[in-house]
């Protein structure tokens, strides 16, 4: 019998139900990013939406069980982890088994390669997204999380990062942007003056109910991280609550103010990309930043957010459709970086330092993003990456799937 399930002696069951409950919580993010993707795009491609969302789960699911999790978690052999294929562990938490730190470990993969959906909708393969959501989930997450989480470089040097500002967020994001700067943008999208002119989402009701779901799913991703809930954990676990709440409504607030200043008039669009530029921004510190350095965290990572949207689409001119690099790219890197100047050592111990929390944001996302730019291409100019014109100008839902969302 394998050696996971033996020896059941010492573990604590009130721990295993939380992280059972957190895997649940970061489950739930899954359709929070189809909603929000679904509502930010056009109503032809909904149904592509929705199917690329349940593939990245389905498959990474699999892959990360048939190799990502050893290579992310497996004894350190440099840049990552390895102890064979099929291999589990409990992370070395001796109160919770091994099943119970897998499964929560997955939905953090599946979610890093959802964000990079985003950023290239409307005119990618379907089957090809296939492909590189499947690389993503079984080596590029794994390699890097193994620097921060599994006990690789990162990790000797210091690195902080709780639940993932860089690890799952900033990875994606500079994902997100190599495949949309290597797609280009969807037609229409600049005239022949290269001006942006904008292509509305069909439903922002959709949006706004999938940022509900991932508010809510953030508290598995942040205050399970702490995989336990039981003695001096549940005085963290509360404290974590509260910094994750609070930079998600200082994000959402400050983007409110910043589109009500700049453009006239408050943008419930992009309220809904602050509150997610705020979740994302604490999660690296939500752990050991007082309340009130959450509440700025969120204010100075979302208006980042807004000037980045607007630069990366009229100065870069790159197409990201849902703001995907925007939030999950600037925020996390912001974010992780913000942990080391708003630290408190007395919360829970923990010491970073702004040169090692820039050295591994910047690490993470330049393996991120040059991983993507080689993969990506790799498609491009050999299968071809991007659905035909007619596709593109008709709707990938029955050109892909042969139905529609909306009859």
């Amino acid at each position: 019998m394998n050696s996971i399930f033996l020896a059941a002696e010492g573990f604590s069951g009130v721990d295993t139900l939380w992280v059972l409950l957190g895997a649940m919580l970061v489950f739930w993010m899954q359709p929070g990013f189809a909603l929000v993707e679904a509502g930010l795009t056009r109503a032809k491609n909904t149904a592509n939406i929705l199917m690329k969302n349940f593939c990245d789960l389905m498959c990474g699911a699999v892959l990360f069980w048939i190799i990502g999790f050893s290579l992310m978690f497996g004894s350190d052999k440099g840049l990552f982890g390895w102890d064979g294929l099929l291999w589990m562990s409990n992370g070395g938490n001796d109160n919770i088994p091994a099943p119970a730190f897998f499964i929560f470990q997955t939905m953090f993969c599946a979610t890093t390669a959802t964000i990079v959906s985003g950023a290239m909708a409307e005119r990618t393969k379907f089957s090809m997204y296939l492909v590189y959501s499947m690389l993503i989930s079984a080596f590029v997450y794994p390699i890097s999380g193994h620097w921060g989480w599994g006990g690789g470089w990162l990790s000797e040097m210091g690195f902080h990062d709780f639940a993932g500002s860089t690890l799952v967020h900033a990875a994606g994001g500079a994902l997100a942007l190599a495949g949309a700067i290597v797609l280009g943008p969807r037609i229409g999208k600049y005239d022949k003056n290269k001006q942006s002119k904008a292509i509305p989402g069909h439903n922002l009701a959709l949006c706004a109910l999938g940022v509900f779901c991932l508010w809510i799913g953030w508290f598995g991703f942040n205050p399970c991280s702490e995989l336990s809930i039981t003695g001096e954990s549940s005085f963290h676990v509360a404290h974590i609550f509260i910094t994750t709440n609070m930079a998600a409504a200082t994000g959402g607030l400050s983007a409110l103010v910043y589109t009500w200043v700049i453009d006239g008039k408050p943008s419930l669009s992009m309220v809904c990309n602050g509150v997610l530029a705020g979740l994302v921004g604490i999660t690296a510190g939500c752990d050991c930043v007082d309340i009130w350095a959450s509440a700025v965290i969120g204010v100075i990572v979302s208006v980042a957010m807004c000037f980045s949207v607007s630069f990366i689409d009229k100065v870069l001119k790159v197409d990201d459709p849902v703001g995907a690099v925007s939030v999950h790219g600037v925020g996390g890197i912001l974010g992780t970086i913000l942990t080391a100047v708003f630290c408190n050592p007395e919360l829970n111990g923990t010491e970073c330092t702004i040169g090692v929390q820039t050295l591994g944001a910047f690490a993470v996302v330049g393996f991120a993003f040059v991983m993507g730019m080689i993969i990506f291409n790799a498609i491009k100019y050999t299968v071809g990456l991007r659905c035909g014109r007619r596709e593109e100008e008709e709707g990938l839902d029955i050109y892909e799937h042969g139905e529609a969302a909306y009859n």
